[in-house]
């Protein structure tokens, strides 16, 4: 059975038959509802996004598709070098686990799409710069007319075990400490799902892997990535070591010891909507979201 994950869900259509339709998509815009953004955050209130009217927004206008009853939505993003933001607009990472299946879907979508236009300004078979175009899901160059499409960073997320069912976490150099998690890394090209699980295994603890399972994806838009989820059996529990250089500790934990760290506080495990905490969930069990509390906490 595949996971559930996260950020994995979406209630919209994305309705790409019409994006080459401006008229469509400008009649779309008049009723639609509008996702704020400023930045990488997004306009909230206490209970989700705050979704606005067409005429009560301003920036670079984005189409995520219709709902069940034929709604549209967009984004309306302005860029800002600003540090500072209005209480009322939030991050995807502070917000993410408040959102229903509707909003997650359209925020995840939101802000990949809002980042990749900020990051691609310009041409890159030319330089010259590029305007967007298709709705917002391509950007044409204004000199040599070629079109560029979003692209998405592929990596995988593998939950190490070993034959008597216990995980193996790490702990990264850069993270707050007693924060640990699971292994990860970015495909290589040329380079399947299944051996990057194998190469980053042995590259971050040395662990040989024997058995994949893969347990599902979730889109990573932090700022352009996918995760693929794994499982994986490791043949030398007894032998791993943390490559103390990414990696500069790991543990190997049953059941009874995950909950004991967490409610002392000795363990800090990844937020509510990564793919690593859904991962360590099912495997714990039904009970995890009661029994592994203590904290939780993000990279940075």
């Amino acid at each position: 059975m595949l996971l559930n994950l996260p950020l994995s869900r979406s209630k919209l259509d994305r309705a790409a038959h019409l994006r080459a339709d401006q008229a469509a998509i400008d009649e779309l815009w008049s009723r639609a509802k509008v996702i704020e953004m400023l930045g990488d955050k997004f306009k909230v209130t206490s209970s989700g996004l705050n979704f606005q009217s067409s005429k009560d927004v301003e920036g670079e206008r984005y189409f995520l598709g219709l709902d069940r009853d034929g709604v549209p939505y967009f984004v309306a993003h302005r860029s800002t070098d600003q540090k500072e933001f209005p209480e009322d607009f939030k991050s995807l990472r502070t917000i993410g686990a408040l959102l229903n299946s509707l909003e997650i879907g359209a925020a995840v979508h939101a802000l990949a799409l809002t980042q990749w236009h900020e990051a691609h300004q310009k041409c890159a078979k030319c330089g010259a710069s590029t305007h967007p175009t298709f709705a917002g899901a391509v950007r044409e160059c204004d000199s040599c007319e070629a079109s560029h499409h979003p692209r998405t960073d592929p990596a995988i997320i593998v939950l190490v075990k070993d034959s008597s069912d216990r995980i193996l976490l790490g702990r990264q150099k850069i993270w707050p400490e007693k924060r640990f998690s699971t292994f990860a890394g970015f495909v290589e090209p040329g380079e399947s799902f299944e051996s990057c699980v194998s190469r980053e295994v042995e590259e971050e603890c040395g662990g040989v892997v024997t058995e994949v399972k893969y347990l599902g994806s979730q889109p990573w838009p932090f700022p352009a990535s996918i995760m693929i989820a794994y499982e994986a059996v490791i043949s030398n529990p007894d032998t791993v070591k943390a490559d103390g250089e990414e990696i500069e500790e790991i543990i190997w934990l049953s059941r009874s010891e995950i909950k004991e760290k967490c409610g002392s506080g000795e363990l800090l495990l990844p937020p509510i909507i990564s793919v690593a905490r859904a991962m360590i969930n099912a495997w714990y069990g039904p009970n995890a979201k009661e029994e592994l509390q203590g904290g939780e906490s993000w990279r940075n």
